[in-house]
């Protein structure tokens, strides 16, 4: 053929051909996947400081112990309100022009999963904390310290994040403990990692499976829809504030405040204990603890689950006050979903 013997001819034919094949193998498939992909509506884009703090968890290796994906079964239900979709994952785009997609569904779950970590502790003090040295909030845990996301000064700046380490846990330190920005960072980011709703009129992917024993999210006892839903507060308790509030009730000294002995708790009158747990509370920041954020509306608590908790709390670690009626919760409940002013209790 002719063809062979024009090298311009030849030149161009192999380069149309590979353009062809170019626009059917590589970019018609991305272009289609990206639109069949898109984020979802409700959904942000990561801030500056998220990225960074992105980039912090790729670096320290967290992917390596820790997923973010929900599956579809039933276990996987403490994790999130629904499994993942491909959606939830649009956003998880180049880190910048050097470094490619950062593959953080991960496949190892040594650690919990982190898919709605923000909804499920949204304290910056509790990851602080955490990272410091886990066995301050979870006295099982076998994840590493990652001290080196903090310094020692003796004089800390106004603008400094200092950490309230107790004292069993500051190995000999005198000064006081600091965040430094990475590690603020990586906060940043873990707080971001909420579960968005998917928008009106999409199905719902569904949990497979049929629930057995105890579901840690709800307490609900059973098997199958004609189960008897029965609320059990431990394990309420558990999933929504033992993580603080700490498995005896005592807190963490300088970090969470004690249930143990609290005012709050031993009050006839459950009306601000239900209130703290639906709308937060910020009272003690003064005395060096935290901000608690909305525990019931944040995990979309039932009456009868938040009746459940106060009464656990109500009846454990020496406690021994009134319980609650279904009937008192949901009457304040209903109240707080009017204006009202701000109610200032101390534990």
């Amino acid at each position: 053929m002719e063809l062979y013997n024009n090298h311009k001819g030849l030149f161009l034919a192999a380069a149309g051909l590979f353009i062809l094949l170019t626009c059917f193998v590589a970019i018609g498939p991305a272009l289609t996947s990206q639109n069949n992909n898109a984020p979802l509506p409700n959904s942000k884009a990561l801030t500056a400081l998220e990225n960074e703090g992105k980039a912090v968890y790729v670096a320290e290796g967290c992917i390596a112990c820790h997923t973010q994906q929900v599956r579809n079964v039933d276990m996987d239900k403490v994790w999130g309100e629904r499994p993942s979709v491909a959606a939830d994952y649009a956003r998880n785009t180049r880190m910048d022009t050097w470094r490619s997609t950062a593959l953080l569904m991960g496949s190892e779950r040594t650690g919990p999963d982190l898919t709605n970590i923000g909804k499920r502790q949204p304290v910056s003090d509790w990851h602080l904390l955490h990272l410091f040295n886990p066995r301050t909030v979870v006295k099982e845990s076998v994840m590493p310290s990652y001290e080196w996301l903090f310094e020692v000064k003796d004089y800390p700046f106004v603008e400094d994040v200092t950490v309230n380490v107790p004292d069993e846990f500051k190995k000999g330190i005198s000064g006081k403990i600091v965040a430094t920005h990475k590690a603020l960072a990586l906060v940043a980011y873990l707080k971001s990692l909420k579960q968005t709703k998917l928008p009106d009129g999409k199905p719902v992917p569904i949990f497979l499976y049929g629930q057995s024993k105890t579901d840690l999210n709800t307490g609900t006892k059973g098997t199958g829809s004609a189960a008897k839903p029965e609320f059990d507060g431990a394990a309420l308790y558990a999933a929504n504030c033992q993580s603080c509030h700490q498995s005896n009730g005592e807190g963490l000294v300088g970090a969470f405040p004690p249930l143990k002995g609290s005012k709050v708790v031993l009050d006839d009158n459950p009306e601000v204990q239900v209130t703290i747990i639906m709308e937060g509370y910020n009272g003690r920041v003064s005395e060096g603890y935290g901000v608690m954020p909305a525990v019931g509306t944040n995990n979309n608590l039932k009456p009868e689950e938040v009746t459940a908790i106060v009464n656990h709390e109500r009846e454990n670690w020496g406690n021994n006050s009134k319980k609650a009626t279904l009937a008192q919760v949901k009457k304040i409940i209903e109240s707080l979903k009017r204006p009202a002013a701000p109610v200032i209790a101390k534990k």
